[in-house]
């Protein structure tokens, strides 16, 4: 029973609102003593844990910087930015980020995803773009915003990485055909997807444009 105390000192550690970082150290110490390991053990424990799961560790650290970007007033500089572009609407703005989102993907370029770019950057500057016509956006007109940035940055990232040679998304291509007996190299690959690509980015592209723009009318119009 004792061997739990790990958990107690997680709790009690962020009841008092402590260092996160060094309360799961204290825990993971803690723990690991009294579970019988010496100090060399337990880091080794530590580090191969770190290793292994380095992937949620950058995720972490993005979120972290995202949220003092955010506090030290990210979103509104985003929305003033758009603000300050005539005729601008919320459709061209989830547009424009398409554009930008696929030419990056094609690179492997990571701007983050939904939590660390769209949510921060993307959604700030659609609103903007809403509040700079109508003074203020409506909550649901925002929700819809919220699935219309996230859709463009699935759509553009899963096909725009299949464009990357190399990429994960276009060797696991590869290996899919090579199964099922169709030899390829890459850069042939890579070729034949980017028609792909731009359709699906132009067919999103329009289907929020136009999505945009009804919501602007329903929902703004029944308001005058």
């Amino acid at each position: 029973m004792i061997k739990l105390i790990g958990v107690a000192i997680v709790i009690l550690g962020f009841a008092l609102k402590l260092d996160n970082i060094a309360i799961i150290l204290v825990a993971g110490f803690v723990t690991g003593l009294v579970g019988g390991m010496d100090i060399v053990k337990i880091l080794e424990t530590i580090g191969n844990s770190f290793v292994a799961n380095r992937s949620m560790a950058i995720f972490i650290v993005i979120m972290l910087v995202t949220g003092t970007l955010e506090r030290n007033g990210l979103r509104e500089m985003a929305a003033k930015l758009i603000g300050k572009i005539k005729n601008a609407t919320a459709g061209m703005v989830i547009g424009a980020y398409g554009v930008l989102r696929l030419i990056l993907a094609a690179f492997n370029v990571s701007l983050g995803g939904t939590a660390g770019f769209v949510r921060p950057v993307v959604m700030p500057m659609a609103i903007g773009a809403v509040e700079a016509k109508h003074g203020k956006a409506d909550e649901k007109h925002v929700e819809e915003l919220k699935g219309m940035s996230a859709g463009m940055e699935n759509v553009t990232w899963f096909f725009g990485q299949v464009l990357f040679v190399g990429g994960s998304g276009a060797l696991l291509v590869q290996s899919t055909l090579k199964q099922l007996g169709y030899e390829t190299d890459l850069a042939s690959l890579a070729k034949v997807e980017i028609p792909v690509a731009l359709f699906a980015l132009i067919v999103a592209g329009i289907l929020y444009y136009f999505k945009d723009r009804h919501l602007d009318k329903t929902i703004y119009g029944q308001k005058k």
